[in-house]
């Protein structure tokens, strides 16, 4: 899908722009967590357990879609789904519509933005690799920081297009191996991101590509 040059730089210049302005507040969610009990736990875990099994069995469908290890956010609302690691904390941060980290690693997240557009696709903003390359230099990384683009890949799931994008972003005191995934639909632009320190990359690669690999648009 190459562009021409005249468009190129338009086309950045809209996708950052879009990319930068969220549009919606924090919507009601629902959350499935499931967990296999290990050994002895407390009143708490057992309390959250309960909850959690009354909740699935309100929605057995819905339950089964989250492998073992993982949490299933299904937000109908703004239409959207995924899969983050269990035993992630959702957390307030300003301009994200949700936010859930790992309370001992802190590099170690997945958030998802929402922000207003009049694209119907994906693709309507450019080609994958303009769009990675604005995304990983000019949205999701901070001022200063040394971006290097990994890979790139592109989806397609009913009748909805997907962009996916690997780097890291190197500061002066760590680097964070990060991957993305971003699609438009009904007026809205979808940025899902999540990432781990380099040192944990590893470990962490296969959950946070199931991650990433998970989210889809609901309509």
């Amino acid at each position: 899908m190459a562009l021409q040059a005249s468009t190129r730089g338009q086309n950045v210049q809209a996708s950052s722009r879009a990319f930068s302005s969220v549009a919606h507040g924090r919507p009601s969610r629902r959350v499935v967590q499931c967990r296999a009990a290990a050994g002895v736990i407390g009143r708490r875990e057992l309390l959250q357990a309960a909850s959690a099994a009354a909740l699935l069995t309100a929605s057995p469908a819905l339950a089964a879609k989250a492998p073992k290890g993982f949490t299933t956010v299904e937000d109908n609302n703004d239409a959207y789904k995924f899969l983050y690691p269990f035993g992630w904390q959702e957390v307030a941060v300003k301009g994200a519509d949700v936010v859930y980290k790992d309370v001992v690693e802190p590099l170690e997240s997945v958030s998802v933005t929402l922000t207003a557009t009049d694209k119907k696709d994906i693709a309507e903003f450019g080609d994958l690799q303009t769009v990675a390359n604005t995304l990983a230099n000019d949205v999701l990384s901070a001022p200063g920081t040394e971006v290097k683009l990994i890979n790139t890949q592109e989806r397609e799931l009913n009748g909805h297009n997907y962009y996916e994008i690997e780097f890291t972003a190197t500061t002066s005191r760590y680097t964070r191996h990060q991957l993305a995934v971003v699609a438009a639909n009904n007026g809205t632009f979808y940025t899902l991101t999540t990432g781990a320190n380099e040192r944990r990359w590893n470990k962490m690669k296969e959950k946070l590509t199931t991650t990433v690999q998970s989210f889809q648009l609901l309509n």
